[in-house]
């Protein structure tokens, strides 16, 4: 096994100064990353988060090397490789689809990459052994790709990119082709492998929940600039803009007229659902009628329009008990308290 190395280090394992990329056609230019700054330290499971077309993916390609940037620098462990070509840079990236060789064996696809590099056979199948070891794969070293789960062929495809021991393993959606079930179940064990080996991971995802349970940091990507970057309760809890608020999970926001009403406030407010309770205490109220009702397993969800104007959305979870009786069209008053709120601008 693989030496641990302490989660936050604070040493830097990629800086990324005034990052951007162009994308130019006869008919006009397009911005898809407009000067980032970002420092990924040893050790952080850092995830880019954000909407398609929102910068990310294209970031950790020139971080990869598949794409160069129009201008500014990306130093990897202290050396400047904006310029250098993949082979030179001391990452490895593991893609949605695997990549994985069909008619190889499971042991073949992870010594793949210590065979292109001439590393000894001995030691390539040592190495390769260790790493499907990591990847709880010890068993299936002589096994096609065929016979393994999506799960499996996600652990083979990690073990050959970590078998190279890189300073940076990329991740590009490496969990969308799994179902739910399997892709939460990848989250925990990704998360565990990385911290049992020790290296910088930068995960790229779409799906805000993932990033949620993974990330030490997130960094939110929005038209190639990123709008917020902190660990998961910090984006979650205080999001710095209303795009965060509203991509990263349910948020309320209260503005204008409704916003000085209920809150007193001219800016505009942020408030989670499971904040607001039908029942119970708090220094805040609203009143109005349901719109809708909507059953989500462990919560419902009403929507409610309010007599102030607006509506909110608030979360009942069902603790054991039966959902709640509401129904569209009833009057209700809300309550929450004025700390759970966050001003945002």
């Amino acid at each position: 096994m693989w030496k641990v190395i302490p989660l936050m280090t604070r040493e830097v394992a990629i800086s990324l100064r005034d990052l951007r990329k162009e994308f130019r056609t006869p008919a006009r230019t397009v911005v898809a990353v407009d000067s980032i700054n970002l420092d990924v330290y040893n050790g952080e499971f850092i995830t880019l988060l954000g909407p398609s077309g929102s910068g990310k993916t294209t970031v950790l390609r020139m971080i990869a090397g598949f794409e160069l940037p129009t201008s500014g620098s990306i130093v990897l462990d202290g050396q400047d490789v904006s310029q250098q070509p993949p082979f030179d840079r001391d990452v490895n990236t593991v893609f949605q689809d695997y990549a994985i060789f069909p008619h190889m064996s499971v042991l073949e696809n992870v010594e793949y990459g210590l065979r292109v590099k001439k590393v000894p056979a001995a030691e390539r199948r040592r190495r390769a052994e260790e790493a499907l070891a990591n990847v709880a794969l010890a068993d299936f070293g002589d096994r096609k790709p065929s016979q393994l789960s999506g799960g499996q062929r996600q652990r083979v495809a990690l073990a050959r990119a970590l078998v190279n021991r890189p300073k940076v393993l990329l991740l590009d959606e490496p969990l969308g082709a799994l179902d739910l079930k399997l892709r939460e179940q990848m989250q925990i064990e990704l998360k565990e492998l990385q911290r049992e080996v020790g290296i910088t991971f930068v995960f790229v995802t779409h799906d805000q929940e993932e990033a949620l349970t993974m990330s030490d940091r997130i960094a939110v990507f929005n038209n190639g600039a990123i709008e917020q970057l902190g660990t998961a309760q910090e984006i979650y809890e205080h999001p710095a803009t209303e795009f965060v608020a509203g991509f990263v999970g349910v948020a309320n926001l209260i503005k204008g007229e409704t916003a000085q009403a209920l809150t007193g406030q001219s800016r505009t407010v942020s408030i989670r659902p499971e904040k607001i309770t039908l029942a119970g205490a708090g220094d805040r109220q609203a009143s109005g009628h349901v719109r809708e009702v909507i059953y989500v397993g462990n919560a419902t969800r009403i929507i409610v329009a309010l007599d102030a104007g607006g509506q909110l959305i608030a979360s009942e979870p069902h603790d054991g008990r039966a959902p709640t009786s509401v129904k569209v069209g009833d009057a209700v008053t809300l309550h929450w308290f004025a700390a759970q709120e966050y001003l945002i601008g």
